[in-house]
């Protein structure tokens, strides 16, 4: 079986793991030794490639318009869904696209949320390519459970464009049970708590010999440790008085907020220094009891979704087992109290909250390679599915928390004579009239013969599958005549914007390996050039002059052409042509360091530290 892996795409950072003789373990860069890659992406002018994870977080700062973040809250989602959080992000949407969302980047360039969430899954799938030595192709991603079926579908184009095959899509509380089953073998009846940077799950689970099943699902798919931090940025922005800062101080702010909110965490007070344009400092102290009462109602709007779930299982506090907390915004300390508080017991966090999903993740996608049978996992869906009626009301064919795969079945039939086409209107949601509800698609059934109404019997089906995605089917029984879809949402990438972005991502791979090549070695090459005149100033003098000269003379040539290099080849080529010229003036940097380390050492003293400082880098 080929490799499958599994990835946690989140809000703000996401993971990829996979099993290991049997064991699930995040894949970690092999430069930096990170686990978390930072779901942020910079869009640099020209065609130049993107950078993503930390790289491209450091621009948050001061490229904001180009710097692209918790693009997940924007998946499967129109304009009119996000138009008042619009005018607080950095960067700009465009009002044109109602039933896409558009990120405009300068230039005429737009860019989709799928299309960001794509470039951090190549990021985590080369991750993994490297780890493994071989292609990957595969992959099980997590999704919030209250995620809908057009940021499902989303997610999954967002998979296709990246290169992945996307196997399995699993609710992100779901997967986290998985890997606490590792654990805990024993029945239980489960509580999972997941707050993430920007969406909000509870999950419901029953743990019995291995078989997880899903008793009830909840949450707030707009609702995170992101907006913890910009309630905190509102304020301090109030507090410095500009009527309108732009989205520099924005982004800085919102930058600083979070900070503050990870030194929370363990500390009292912490410190919020903000550089204004005028180029003066706003210092300002926030305690965490400041900070507590700010985002209070935040921490509330997560515990009515737990109480709904409870009810829809037909359970109370004293029927859960186990509670367990999932990502890194259950660090906040009024966040554990409040859960403790709710269900009335110490809730487990000993398993790294910003892992357990990308494990579990992992474990599924082993489970599905056909590694392991000693798991089964039987999901529900969130929400509720129907059909439109006459009058605008719902007929609800699944209803939320039943079990994936479902399927429904429910007859209709015409209510004008002579009717040869019918239209159905698929919408998902929990309320009566289906212009409150999420319209989903519209389906049209034709060829229907002519017959007075109420005569035609109009069967629709409803498959919903084991990623939580639908496919309707309608029949006009008497005469056979039969439509098939798979329901792609009204909010969404069409089919042939998935396949030409897919197309893209092969066509421009080679330019957008030689710019990420090339970004690489600059990176590099600054580097060298700006150790080098330190090294001169410091060891240059006991060089013979010739080859001190040399060394000048090649630093310039160097120099010259890091700053006209377009070819990652020629500048690589450029930059070990130099180290190798510098090569005397780095031993004499190295002896005198030594001699430095060792001075006044016994020569069975220098031996012993230097050999532990080699142990130290080694």
């Amino acid at each position: 079986m080929p490799t499958i892996i599994g990835i946690d795409l989140g809000t703000t950072n996401s993971l990829v793991a996979m099993v290991e003789r049997g064991v699930p373990i995040v894949l970690t860069d092999k430069e930096t030794g990170d686990a978390l890659l930072p779901s942020v992406v910079y869009f640099p002018e020209g065609r130049d490639a993107p950078e993503v994870g930390e790289s491209a977080k450091v621009r948050l700062a001061t490229e904001p318009e180009r710097t692209i973040y918790s693009a997940k809250r924007l998946m499967g989602r129109g304009f009119s869904d996000v138009a008042s959080e619009s005018e607080i992000l950095p960067y700009k949407l465009s009002p044109e696209s109602a039933e896409v969302i558009r990120i405009e980047l300068g230039n005429g360039r737009l860019v989709t949320p799928p299309e960001v969430a794509a470039f951090v899954l190549r990021t985590l799938k080369a991750r993994a390519e490297s780890h493994l030595g071989e292609v990957v192709e595969k992959a099980v991603i997590t999704v919030p459970a209250y995620f809908n079926d057009a940021q499902r579908q989303a997610t999954r184009d967002a998979g296709r464009i990246a290169g992945l095959d996307v196997v399995r899509i699993v609710n992100e509380p779901t997967a986290a049970s998985l890997a606490y089953g590792l654990q805990n073998k024993q029945s239980a009846t489960i509580a999972v708590y997941d707050l993430g940077g920007g969406t909000f799950d509870i999950s419901l689970l029953r743990l019995e010999d291995g078989i997880f099943e899903v008793l009830a699902t909840g949450g707030d798919s707009h609702l995170g440790g992101d907006d913890f931090d910009l309630t905190l940025a509102d304020v301090l922005l109030e507090e410095i008085g500009i009527p309108e800062p732009d989205a520099n101080l924005r982004a800085s702010a919102r930058v600083a907020a979070e900070a503050a909110k990870r030194r929370l965490s363990d500390h009292s007070a912490a410190v919020v220094t903000l550089t204004l344009p005028d180029g003066s400092e706003f210092i300002r102290t926030v305690t965490r009891d400041e900070f507590e009462n700010l985002t209070a109602s935040l921490v509330q709007r997560t515990l009515e979704p737990c109480r709904q779930a409870l009810a829809d299982a037909g359970l109370t506090t004293s029927d859960i087992d186990e509670v367990v907390m999932v990502g890194g915004s259950i660090r906040v300390p009024a966040v554990y109290a409040a859960v403790k508080t709710l269900f009335g017991r110490d809730p487990h966090t000993h398993l790294n909250p910003d892992e357990v999903v990308a494990l579990g993740a992992a474990i599924q996608a082993d489970i599905l390679s056909g590694n392991r049978d000693d798991m089964l996992l039987l999901d529900v869906t969130p929400l509720s599915l129907g059909m439109e009626t006459m009058g605008g009301a719902v007929e609800r064919l699944i209803y939320r928390n039943s079990k994936i795969p479902s399927s429904a079945r429910q007859e209709f039939t015409t209510s004008v004579d002579g009717q040869t086409k019918v239209l159905l209107h698929i919408v998902q949601g929990e309320r009566e009239m289906a212009a409150d509800n999420r319209s989903l698609a519209r389906l049209e059934l034709t060829g229907i013969p002519p017959m007075p109404a109420g005569l035609p019997k109009l069967e629709v089906t409803f498959l919903l599958d084991a990623n939580g995605i639908l496919q309707v089917s309608a029949k006009e029984v008497r005469s056979g005549v039969q439509s098939d879809v798979r329901i792609k949402p009204a909010y969404g990438l069409d089919e042939n914007e998935v396949r030409r972005m897919v197309r893209e991502s092969f066509t421009h791979a080679e330019d957008d390996f030689a710019a990420r090549m090339l970004a690489d070695i600059r990176n590099e090459a600054d580097a060298s050039l700006l150790s080098a005149p330190k090294l001169l100033i410091n060891y240059g003098s006991e060089l013979p002059p010739e080859e001190r000269e040399s060394i000048e003379s090649g630093l310039a040539e160097f120099k010259q052409v890091r700053e006209i290099a377009t070819d990652h080849a020629i500048l690589r080529e450029a930059m070990d042509a130099f180290e190798n010229i510098a090569r005397p003036l780095a031993e004499r940097a190295m002896s005198g360091i030594a001699r430095h380390l060792v001075a006044g050492k016994s020569l069975t003293e220098a031996s012993q530290y230097l050999e532990e400082r080699l142990k130290e880098n080694a």
